[in-house]
């Protein structure tokens, strides 16, 4: 028997009057998805627990299986640990986003134009971070960089316990109300501020708005955390695991609870991503190199969510669909092998407010040996249909794994 989980980030959704009062998951066209809808237990999961905030951490946490009550330190922790950082216990670290801001002369005036500097390279980020390290680090700091917009703070000895806003929750505001807060606030300010003046003529930046493309011109840090800890995924399950995605938080996640991380060309994150590449991959890895479960995370639905691009959310999920879903459980049933596959998001990122929801998340899970009495399609509304609510996301795992 072989496990999957499809993870469409952010996939489920609002009613949007642009799609004749429907969600980006009932217009799309998705075929085989639907079809497995018709055999599969289909219903609703609260995947963000209350209190927590409704981040891709607390809630790809509780799709693999973890409560986060019992191991939840951060985002930046867990990304940290992706990218190859020797965490010690006394180290607090943050996330580090290269930001587009507005040019207002004053920091505090500026304006959140885009939370991704427009899906800036790896490697003209790279150039960017290495010119900040020369005035970040020191005995307290330490600057790493990560994949495109996506950085790491290591501070040494740290305090905890700032409010610190993720900047995709406020695309198109000022930031006056949205700055660091809390001990060391004012400290993290001005280095966002120093940001500002060492980016703002970088040569990578001169070449962007040359290009027409956003400038990177601010750090933004957010998402601090300290030095996490996750249960083997194999003794906690019994199944030898793997992951595959782009994003380091989800990498991070794969090795603390000592999975595989599977690396798959050409995988962006968003909607230019290699879907057949991931699908390839997960294929590879259940029927030549023996794993039992492979969670195939895709951001894409969640960046289009972030950016208000419903075409795109709309492509994602026909993507999926088609080169992932489809992909999977043909080849499976080719080769004889039993499989069960989960397909959820790990919450909603409704295209209306461009940012996360703790709303349940609709989701599907099949078994190739068996019917089950589903849904005639896989969406909002047709697993609130079911009645079938599952009140703890990470008991969702141990549905998927129940022989």
């Amino acid at each position: 028997m072989k496990y999957i989980v499809v993870l469409g980030d952010g996939m489920a959704d609002w009613k949007l009057e642009e799609l004749g009062g429907k969600t980006p998951l009932q217009y799309a066209k998705k075929p085989y998805i639907d079809m497995l809808a018709k055999r599969a237990e289909v219903g609703l999961c609260r995947t963000v627990p209350a209190g927590f905030k409704p981040g891709s951490d607390v809630a790809n946490l509780s799709v693999m299986g973890y409560d986060p009550h019992d191991c939840y330190t951060g985002r930046s922790p867990l990304e940290a640990v992706s990218i190859g950082i020797d965490l010690k216990d006394t180290d607090v670290t943050l996330r580090c986003n290269l930001v587009t801001l507005s040019d207002e002369e004053k920091y505090e005036d500026k304006t959140m134009l885009d939370y991704s500097a427009g899906e800036i390279s790896s490697e003209e980020a790279k150039q960017l971070v290495d010119s900040l390290k020369e005035q970040f680090d020191s005995e307290d700091f330490s600057l790493y960089a990560g994949v495109s917009y996506r950085h790491c703070l290591v501070a040494h000895g740290g305090i905890t316990g700032h409010d610190l806003t993720p900047p995709h929750d406020i695309t198109g505001k000022p930031i006056a109300e949205h700055l660091p807060k809390g001990p060391q606030g004012e400290l993290y300010l001005n280095m966002m501020k120093r940001s500002a003046e060492i980016l703002k003529n970088h040569p990578v930046n001169v070449a962007r708005r040359a290009a027409g493309k956003n400038p990177a011109n601010s750090v933004w840090f957010w998402g601090e955390g300290t030095k996490p800890a996750l249960e083997n995924f194999q003794t906690k399950f019994g199944k030898k695991g793997g992951v595959i995605s782009a994003v380091d938080l989800v990498k991070g996640i794969g090795i603390l609870a000592g999975m595989d991380v599977i690396e798959v060309e050409g995988a962006t994150g968003n909607y230019d991503t290699n879907f057949a590449g991931k699908a390839e991959a997960a294929l590879n890895a259940l029927l030549r190199d023996g794993l039992d479960f492979v969670y195939i995370h895709m951001e894409a639905p969640d960046e289009c969510g972030h950016q208000g691009d419903i075409a795109h959310k709309i492509y994602s999920i026909e993507q999926i669909d088609a080169m992932v879903v489809h992909s999977l459980a043909d080849r499976l049933m080719q080769a004889r092998e039993d499989f069960r596959i989960l397909i959820c998001p790990d919450h909603p990122t409704p295209i209306a407010v461009r940012t996360h929801v703790a709303d349940p998340v609709p989701y599907l899970l099949f078994d190739s040996r068996k019917d089950a009495k589903g849904a005639d399609t896989y969406d909002e509304d047709s697993a609130k249909q079911t009645g079938i609510f599952i009140e703890n996301g990470w008991d969702l795992m141990k549905r998927l794994l129940a022989d």
